[in-house]
């Protein structure tokens, strides 16, 4: 049985090298997966679990706190191609909660829901002004909507409930996007910026992970995909999309 520290290699390629305790990843340790990402940090019960930093084939990285596998609560995540980053708190894999977006000339503070921003937050741009606004999830155009037997399964599940099934929680967020209105431009004061992103606290039969260690125009915005983990990488087109945007707004200036 696999206890203290040493190296494992697997049939596959991937390579961990750390403590284990119980034949189990558990401890420190480094783990090499056969498409060259790598995990360095905390593990439990086989899981990354802790404070670790997750290295993308593409040179993304995040570095932050993770919970039974997934990223959860206070992280970064940089953006190799675009060099942009974002700082702020993720829940059960998801970003959610306060945070913000920093491009090379401007940041964004807000609030994100499900990965999607929401509700009232600024832009802030290197000139010492912020644009005030916020984000209202609207319809997507892009949508599909139910086919004629969707909508028939639609209305068993409403029969059901009414019979008094137990309610299933609704996603608001599914066939929305989120376009950001912007209301007023003022000069940068700091007592305007949304809160500041904070740990979460965690009540598990795990440790905790806190005790452990100017622009008028409309803009879309999607999304990232959190599917990238160990072999793949992160959909990062809605980063470029908001790149974009804001140098056409600064050449029209």
């Amino acid at each position: 049985m696999r206890n203290g520290k040493g190296l494992y290699v697997f049939k596959n390629g991937a390579r961990y090298e750390g403590e284990w305790r119980h034949a189990m990843k558990y401890g420190i340790g480094q783990m090499t997966y056969p498409d060259g990402s790598r995990y360095e940090g905390d593990w439990r019960h086989d899981l990354k679990h802790g404070f670790g930093a997750y290295y993308y084939p593409n040179g993304d990285i995040y570095e932050g706190a993770w919970f039974k596998g997934k990223r959860h609560g206070l992280g970064t995540y940089f953006y190799a191609e675009h060099q942009i980053k974002f700082m702020g708190t993720w829940v059960d894999g998801a970003i959610e909660g306060p945070g913000q977006i920093m491009y090379p000339r401007v940041r964004y503070h807000g609030s994100w829901y499900k990965g999607i921003p929401k509700g009232p937050g600024c832009f802030v741009f290197d000139t010492n002004c912020m644009q005030h606004g916020f984000y209202l999830l609207t319809k997507d155009p892009d949508f599909e909507e139910l086919g004629e037997g969707e909508e028939e399964k639609d209305d068993k599940h409403k029969d059901k409930l009414e019979e008094g099934e137990e309610e299933i929680e609704i996603d608001e967020t599914l066939g929305k996007i989120a376009v950001w209105h912007a209301r007023n431009i003022t000069a940068y004061m700091a007592e305007f910026l949304p809160p500041e992103p904070v740990p979460l606290p965690v009540h598990d039969s795990l440790p905790s992970l806190v005790e452990e260690s100017v622009l008028t125009d409309v803009l879309r915005f999607e999304p990232p995909s959190m599917s990238g983990e160990e072999g793949g990488d992160d959909n990062d087109s809605w980063l470029l999309h908001r790149q974009q945007f804001l140098e056409e707004a600064e050449q029209k200036e």
